[in-house]
């Protein structure tokens, strides 16, 4: 019996000791935080359409540390109207992350504006894991209707002026 319980714990003790020698798996040092969310987004853009508002942007390749990002998990848009405050209006998810050819330009239409209304635009980028970048620049439009095309029926041609 004694040499059963001697057994036992000499195999706890060379589990114990291999898993401490193997360690917890990670190769490479811890990262902090504030270095471990995607970089910033700075080229978000909106433009004005008959039937919303245009928004594009750029994905993030780089963690706001510098290194190489391949687990973005997605994009929050929020908006605000003139000097309100930012509400989320769409979450984008991002699912090509393990796929070698990667979508690098983002786009979505903001049909929920009103004419004449200035709306104003931030994108956040987020991990998988759950870390968020800072919000992107601030993209600001006034809704607008474009003109209407030109009708070839009542179309007025310029005058030509005579060459001196």
């Amino acid at each position: 019996m004694r040499r059963n319980g001697k057994i036992i714990a000499t195999a706890l003790l060379a589990a114990a000791l291999a898993m401490a020698w193997l360690g917890c798996g990670v190769k490479s040092p811890p990262i902090p935080p504030e270095d471990a969310r995607p970089e910033q987004i700075l080229d978000l853009q909106a433009t004005s359409q008959r039937n919303g508002i245009h928004l594009e942007w750029h994905r993030p390749d780089r963690y706001a540390g510098g290194l190489q990002m391949r687990d973005l998990g997605g994009f929050t848009l929020i908006r605000a109207e003139s000097d309100g405050p930012y509400n989320k209006i769409a979450g984008i998810a991002v699912v090509d992350q393990g796929r070698l050819s990667q979508r690098k330009l983002y786009e979505y239409l903001d049909r929920d504006t009103d004419v004449g209304r200035t709306y104003h635009y931030q994108v956040i980028s987020n991990t998988t894991d759950g870390y968020v970048s800072k919000p992107s620049n601030t993209a600001t439009v006034i809704r607008r209707l474009p003109p209407p095309p030109l009708n070839p029926y009542t179309y007025q041609l310029p005058t030509p002026s005579p060459i001196p």
